[in-house]
């Protein structure tokens, strides 16, 4: 790799493979979560994703590139770490909260990445691309705000036991006594 195109076409390349890995990541989601309303959202964005996914496409057309054979490693990591987390055997109201999260990480990593490459699609004067680029962005935008109204909603039904309250309670004076002193 030795400018910037070839970076930028490696970057669409990692972009589409996220969204492929999203499409699947987010059925689980759908089918994990006990909420309707969270079920109904990762439905909507699974939707939404298949629409980026063609965005990509169009930018490979416009470009008159092929997509590289690439790994976006970054959403390969948040779906092991989802696969980990449900072999602990989770509730199902902490199932609802790691999904938010994890939805908050992914989406998050997508718009880094896509303003990434949006920027560098305006620097090339790759107008339509960045225009397609721009629309995707919106889209995870817009989910990103959705997860995190989620998140202010949805909570563990016990955030702790009896003992751990009263190990924080215990570590609360200590360190306001310590403090005192």
């Amino acid at each position: 790799m030795q400018t910037g195109h070839e970076l930028f076409v490696h970057g669409l390349s990692d972009m589409m493979d996220a969204e492929r890995q999203l499409v699947d990541a987010l059925t689980e989601l759908a089918e994990d979560s006990s909420r309707t309303e969270l079920k109904k959202a990762f439905e909507k964005h699974r939707e939404e994703t298949e629409g980026q996914i063609e965005r990509l496409q169009q930018c490979f057309q416009l470009l008159g590139e092929d997509r590289e054979d690439s790994e976006c490693h970054g959403i390969r990591g948040l779906v092991a770490e989802k696969k980990a987390f449900a072999e602990e055997d989770p509730s199902e109201d902490l199932v609802d909260v790691f999904n938010i999260g994890a939805a908050i990480k992914a989406e998050t990593y997508e718009i880094c990445e896509y303003e990434s490459l949006i920027d560098m699609a305006r620097e090339m004067k790759h107008t339509k691309v960045a225009q397609l680029l721009n629309q995707n962005l919106k889209e995870e935008k817009a989910t990103l705000k959705k997860m995190e109204q989620f998140s202010k909603k949805v909570k563990p039904n016990e955030m702790m036991t009896d003992e751990q309250r009263q190990q924080a309670v215990g570590t609360g004076r200590s360190s306001r006594s310590r403090r005192a002193a």
